[in-house]
């Protein structure tokens, strides 16, 4: 991340450049690299289930701390759902990074399983919160349906989508098609993590501090916390739920200020979001990792 701000700031300072490399690794990289691992993960199904229950949960608590305190501070529809998206969605790719250089093969195992789980629940929940918050000021008849149609089109469920029936008929690993979705998906992390270096513009940071607050204690707080409780509750091990936790403390998605853009939310206050709590991943994952070996031992 740190050499994709350098590269931007001396070699290779593009727009088009950066948005290409983002749509290549939205529409093709990361569906690939999540087609090949989720297909051929192993995992017992009474794992699946406790880790199930505890990314979730942190999801569905960051979500709903959001929702409520934004309601409660009056928060406009559009400020609402840039907090909701900043404070419940998590950057796939550094989550996915951080996993591997960390844990190798034992982690990844439980960062694409938390990616299967956390992938659709979000997308879906964040697109809907935002029919919703906007309701009061939106009355395109025809968003139900975009919204249904972007669902429906969103590369990254349907690869975890195909994954998961291609794991189900016991299909992993066939050749030629699983090969070639590896290679692809092994040039995902490091271009976006380059990519997501050069979005870092420290001088476009313009945002009230209330919404900031919000999503910033609901993604590196209250969504890590949860995590935390709900695996000594169901009894993890510490990499799995060194990984959960990883998820649970990482920044938002950047895809966020897209999605604010498109569906009107307030763009300039998710780009805010992203780059702060980009920032913030420096230290809080580090610190949840910390935290969970104390707990965990």
């Amino acid at each position: 991340m740190v050499v994709g701000q350098v590269i931007r700031r001396t070699l290779v300072d593009v727009p088009e450049f950066w948005s290409g490399v983002d749509r290549l690794a939205y529409w093709v990289l990361l569906p690939s690299l999540l087609f090949a691992k989720i297909s051929t993960m192993q995992l017992g199904a009474e794992f699946v289930g406790a880790f199930a229950v505890t990314v979730t949960a942190g999801f569905v608590a960051a979500f709903a701390f959001a929702t409520v305190a934004s309601l409660m501070a009056g928060f406009d529809g559009p400020v609402a759902s840039s907090v909701v998206q900043g404070a419940s969605r998590h950057n796939t790719f550094i989550a996915l990074a951080v996993t591997e250089r960390l844990f190798g093969p034992v982690g990844q195992a439980s960062a694409y399983l938390a990616s299967s789980i956390l992938i659709p629940i979000t997308n879906v929940a964040v697109v809907v919160a935002i029919v919703l918050l906007h309701n009061s000021t939106t009355t395109n008849p025809s968003l139900g349906r975009a919204v249904v149609r972007d669902i429906v089109r969103n590369p990254l469920l349907i690869a975890v989508g195909a994954g998961l029936i291609f794991k189900a008929l016991g299909l992993g690993g066939l050749p030629i098609l699983h090969d070639m979705a590896d290679l692809l998906g092994r040039a995902a992390l490091p271009l976006v993590l380059l990519s997501i270096g050069a979005g870092i513009k420290l001088d476009g940071l313009r945002a009230s501090i209330p919404p900031i607050v919000v999503a910033t204690i609901g993604k590196m707080v209250v969504f890590p916390a949860v995590i935390l409780a709900c695996a000594m509750l169901v009894g993890l091990g510490l990499v799995p739920a060194s990984v959960a936790m990883i998820y649970g403390s990482c920044a938002t998605a950047t895809s966020s200020y897209a999605l604010a853009r498109q569906m009107g939310g307030d763009a300039p206050l998710a780009a805010t979001i992203v780059t702060l709590q980009t920032l913030m991943s420096f230290l809080t994952i580090p610190l949840a990792i910390a935290i969970t070996r104390a707990a965990f031992g």
